[in-house]
This record gives C-alpha cells, structure tokens and sequence, in this order.
C-alpha cells in the first residue's frame, strides 16, 4: 500500500486508488473493532447471567456443535445482515459456556483474584498486541500456515488431555493456547491493515475466539497455580 504522503508524487489515478483502498481499509478496522466490543459486551452479559443463574455447562458434544454450527452459520452469511445476527448468536452462546467454568474458579479460595487477574491479563495482551500490529504495521502474513497447524494440534491434544485426563497435558495446551491466540491476535490484525481480510464480521469472529481462548487458557494456568498456593 502507497504511504499518504507519496500520494502526490505519483500518477492521479493510483492516487485515487490508494486513497480509496485507505479509507476501505480504515473502514473495515473501525466497524471490526465497534462489533468487537459490542459483542464482547454481550458475552459478558450472557456470561453474568449463566454464572448467577449456577446454569450447568451444556457439555463437550453441545459445546462444539453450538460453536462450530454458529461459526459455520457466521460464515455463511458474512455477507448479509443476517450473520450479524450469528455473531451475536454465536458470542452469546459462547458466554453461556463460560458460566459454569467462572463458577468453578469463583469456588476456590482466591477465585475471584484469579478470574480478575486473567481478566486484566487478557486485555492487557490484546490491547498491546493490537497497538503494536496497527502503530508498526508489521506483516505477520507469514504466521498463517503455522497458526492453522499448531491450532489444530492443541486442539486434539486438548481432547486427548481431556479424555484421558492428564492434568500435565492440559496445563501444556493451556500455554500452548497463550502463545497461539497472542499469535493469532498478531496475525489477524495485521490482515485488517494490510488489507488481507476484508469482511469486518469474520475478523470480529477471529479476534473474539482468540480473546475467549487467551482467557480461558490464563484462567486454568492462574488456577492451577492458585490451588499450590
């Protein structure tokens, strides 16, 4: 992308169009980031009422058909403003599972700490890795095809760790979630500067599981750590 202040110094028509590209661009930043934190409001609503409530967690198999049904759903209709809807859909019912989970920490001893501790670590990481992503506007393009894989590999080793539960295995795909969700904060902001995504619901989508993944995962690290305390 041609910098604003080259502008001038090239011919009026690719002027134009960068110009153009700029303002979509900063477009598709500002309404990501206005949905983003509207539906992180209302996630946090859902997730109010599902812990006063002492709702249940809806279990592992409802979990992942809610969430990857929603997410399919979002993605189907991107385009209209009918996946508006499954945002909200979707980041609701991801706010309900949290709940039951907040409950379970609000439980031990020093619970409420550690649930605000990851909270304020959560957005301490977001929002400097978004500042440094939008200030440097560094392509981290490149981290793409190493984010899917080691995404996809924590993925079932959180299943493995789960079914057969092997605390040590969770604890390590919990800090392997850190690392991932910090990576793909990076990477997902440096495609709405470079222009690489284009629709502000699937970036929202993206930068709001990397959000609930990085606080989930603190959460489990702080409370495990907590209970040696």
């Amino acid at each position: 992308m041609t910098p604003l202040n080259q502008v001038s110094a090239i011919p009026a028509q690719t002027g134009h169009g960068s110009a153009d590209s700029a303002l979509a661009t900063n477009r598709v930043i500002r309404n990501t980031y206005l949905l983003l934190s509207m539906t992180l409001a209302f996630s946090a609503l859902t997730a109010a009422l599902s812990t006063a409530l002492n709702l249940p967690h809806p279990g592992l198999v409802i979990t992942l058909v809610g969430y990857f049904g929603l997410l399919y759903l979002t993605t189907r209709f991107r385009d209209r403003a009918l996946g508006l809807a499954f945002v909200f859909a979707l980041t609701g019912f991801m706010g309900y599972t949290l709940g039951p989970i907040l409950n379970r920490y609000l439980g031990l001893p020093n619970g409420g700490q550690i649930v605000m501790t990851a909270l304020g670590a959560t957005a301490v990481m977001f929002v400097g890795l978004s500042a440094y992503a939008l200030t440097t506007r560094r392509d981290f393009s490149f981290m793409g095809g190493f984010l899917m894989v080691g995404i996809l590999v924590a993925f079932m080793a959180g299943l493995g760790a789960l079914f057969f539960s092997i605390p040590a295995l969770s604890l390590a795909v919990s800090a392997m979630f850190v690392l991932l969700m910090s990576g793909l904060i990076l990477y997902e902001t440096s495609n709405l500067v470079h222009g690489g995504e284009t629709n502000y619901i699937m970036a929202t989508v993206t930068l709001y599981v990397s959000i609930f993944n990085l606080f989930t995962s603190l959460l489990h690290l702080l409370g495990f750590a907590g209970k040696d305390d």
